[in-house]
């Protein structure tokens, strides 16, 4: 087969990948747009109770030994009537967590509170069957719910509530804090990203009528919108954001208290960030085949149905950014001369196609951190990391993607907690042992593929046309190779950190 040929049609494959996230680069864009047009519509509750309705507040929770404490006393020292406040602990665990949070719940007892404890023996159902195991026993009209570990504030309730005495309020939302986000690169990493999360996308979708997502933990819902959106089900592994659209669906509406915030750990390590990163993509793209097409039938406008389905199909951003990379070898081929002369047009091509595939993230994620009122320098000083990183997890978070569309089903795999310890950069190691990290195929992949990207540095450097057609790509093309083998390598190291941990374990006993 004819070399040229083959470059041409690489080349070509490459372009259209890239035109496709240059879609959903635009939809970034729109995403800021609609932040900057609407980020001055505060909402404000209707009007305020006069006699404060009764809640429940629950706490699902699956062997959590170092959280659990923690969560139970900050739910206990919310500011309410103790007499309208149920605390409900949901475990599912299996280890001494539930002796843990069992005397915890004694104690609490003990000074007056009104707390439960609900122990299942199985966990059909994962956290959305404790969940409705839980509501199906819980005396609130309304339900607040806290991931264990997440730190619920004092005034959480006093801050929510009042925004249902609208009757077609079914569910507000809290933005997330992070009580580690200074502790590693990772870490920065991550809060940027879940930053442009809530500050943008909630932000936008919320106040220009748009369907927006519950995040699983830090809101509260009305009971009665639980209940006339089917209940809790099961069957995809983001059980929120299934609620969520049929909820809506219904005609509930949704409001984002971006001032309220509810501090939580993120990840410290990277094999429990793949882990959450996995989850959350797979149940995404699970929830897309489950209601997509009834969000498109439905009599809602164009409008959010377009959002639905950017929002929905998010997941299939991963499956092209790892296909871009592998096709970024004969790009380069056809780039560098080998497969025939370039016109202007070309370049031109590959102009706008950068400026709307890459300049939408940078705008997204500074327009985030500016939004959190960072300064310049904080806005923009970790965003190459946040890009390098984007990549790397891209082909993690593609398996899951895959994995949601095409119906895989998995168990719910939980974020390891470390709790305090992940504060403080290096002291959550010497609890790695307490968890499971499973050793995967995929780490071999991530590092193949950052071989792979430095092979292609290397191609550059060596064409006589580096300095005319290859010179642009080297930067970009580091910052994927930088992605994908930090991934691949922090993976690795987390691994070799359980297994040096366990071996220790076992001699001191």
């Amino acid at each position: 087969m004819d070399v040229g040929w083959m470059s041409v049609t690489g080349f070509a494959a490459y372009a259209t990948v890239l035109a496709i996230l240059c879609v959903y680069g635009l939809h970034r864009y729109t995403l800021v747009y609609l932040f900057g047009r609407v980020k001055r519509r505060h909402p404000q509750p209707a009007a305020r109770y006069q006699a404060l309705p009764h809640v429940t507040i629950q706490l699902p929770m699956y062997n959590e030994r170092f959280v659990a404490q923690r969560v139970i006393e900050a739910a206990c020292a919310v500011d309410y009537p103790r007499d309208r406040l149920e605390i409900q602990v949901l475990d599912d665990s299996t280890d001494e967590t539930c002796g843990i949070a069992q005397a915890c719940v004694e104690r609490m007892r003990r000074q007056g509170h009104n707390v439960v404890y609900l122990h299942r023996d199985d966990r059909t159902g994962f956290k959305a069957g404790a969940l409705e195991h839980g509501l199906r026993k819980a005396q609130g009209e309304f339900v607040a719910i806290f991931d264990a570990d997440f730190i619920p504030p004092r005034d959480i309730l006093h801050d929510t509530l009042h925004y249902f005495t609208d009757p077609r309020i079914g569910m507000v939302q809290t933005r997330w804090g992070h009580t580690n986000r200074a502790s590693s690169l990772l870490t920065q990493t991550q809060a940027i990203l879940l930053d442009g999360h809530f500050l943008i996308e909630h932000t936008a979708r919320n106040r220009s009528g748009r369907f927006m997502s519950f995040n699983g933990t830090a809101g509260v819902w009305r009971r009665s919108t639980i209940e006339d959106a089917g209940g809790w089900e099961h069957d995809t592994l983001t059980e929120d954001l299934d609620l969520s659209y049929r909820a809506q669906l219904r005609g509930w509406r949704f409001v984002f208290l971006p001032g309220v915030v509810s501090p939580a750990e993120l990840p410290p390590e990277m094999n429990a960030f793949k882990a959450q990163q996995h989850r959350w993509t797979k149940g995404g793209a699970q929830t897309c085949v489950k209601l997509l097409p009834r969000v498109l039938r439905s009599n809602e406008s164009w409008k959010v149905k377009l959002e639905a389905f950017f929002h929905l199909t998010s997941g299939a951003v991963y499956v092209l950014i790892v296909l871009l990379t592998l096709l970024i070898g004969p790009a380069l081929f056809f780039n560098l001369g080998w497969g025939g002369q370039r016109t202007i047009w070309h370049r031109a091509v590959d102009f706008v196609l950068f400026i709307v595939g890459t300049c939408s993230a940078l705008s997204f994620y500074i327009a985030s951190q500016r939004a959190a009122a960072r300064s310049w320098f904080d806005s923009i000083r970790y965003v190459p990391a946040l890009m390098a990183i984007g990549v790397g997890i891209a082909f993690n978070n593609a398996v899951g993607a895959i994995e949601g569309f095409f119906g895989h089903q998995s168990e719910f795999v939980r974020t390891p907690k470390f709790g305090d310890e992940a504060r403080a950069d290096g002291n959550w190691r010497g609890r790695l042992r307490h968890f499971k990290i499973r050793g995967s195929w995929q780490v071999w992949a991530e590092l193949a593929i950052g071989l792979y990207l430095v092979a292609c540095i290397v191609l550059c450097l060596m064409s006589e046309e580096w300095l005319t057609r290859g010179s642009a790509a080297i930067p970009f093309l580091a910052m994927f190779a930088a992605g994908y083998l930090y991934v691949a390598l922090q993976t690795l190291h987390g691994q070799w950190l359980l297994r040096r941990s366990l071996g220790s374990a076992a001699a001191a006993s």
